[in-house]
């Protein structure tokens, strides 16, 4: 990353401080410190996202993550040290998994003749309704926050502790035994 004079002369002067300016300069949103993490770093993204899109696409998911960079600073600040080309890489891969996600999920709807979609909402309607169906018969209310963000948002177990204010482990144990309500649940329903 670019340094700013102050840090260039920690820098120089072997002080371990100097890890700690760069990061707050990376932190901050600091353009010579982003603009030299794109310089440095561009390669090992664009090989970590070259493995899942090419062509455009492989473009667009690199300039979006460098542009979310620059805006975010909660995703500048979700990096705390370390290896700054492997923090970026997994970021970038994540970010190219989703958007192929994404993409096959447009298309698949695309190529779809109009009768298909009809089916697919009465099936999204169906589910809706079972899911309202276990919360209300199965689920105790303080697992509810719960199970919406891990099972209908699809959150990390990370984000939805963080979220929920609680510990990763408590929201495993709480996750866990949602899951095994749900079997549950599930197998009660198909039985005639």
């Amino acid at each position: 990353m670019v340094l700013s004079r102050r840090a260039r002369a920690e820098d120089d002067t072997g002080s371990g401080a100097a890890d700690a300016v760069r990061l707050e300069a990376f932190h901050r949103g600091d353009r010579d410190a982003i603009e030299r993490c794109y310089r440095d770093h561009f390669d090992a993204v664009d090989a970590a996202i070259g493995g899942i899109l090419g062509g455009a696409d492989r473009e667009t998911v690199i300039h979006e993550l460098f542009s979310r960079l620059l805006s975010q600073e909660a995703l500048r600040r979700s990096f705390q040290g370390g290896s700054l080309a492997g923090w970026l890489s997994t970021v970038g891969r994540n970010q190219a998994i989703d958007y192929r996600r994404r993409f096959s999920r447009e298309t698949e709807l695309e190529e779809r003749p109009p009768e298909a979609l009809t089916v697919r909402w009465q099936e999204a309607a169906d589910a809706r309704l079972l899911i309202e169906r276990f919360k209300r018969e199965s689920l105790p209310p303080e697992w509810a926050d719960v199970f919406d963000l891990c099972f209908v948002q699809q959150l990390s177990q990370r984000e939805a502790a963080q979220a929920l204010g609680i510990q990763r482990t408590t929201l495993a144990y709480r996750e866990l035994r949602i899951r095994q309500r749900l079997a549950k649940f599930l197998l009660q329903s198909e039985s005639p």
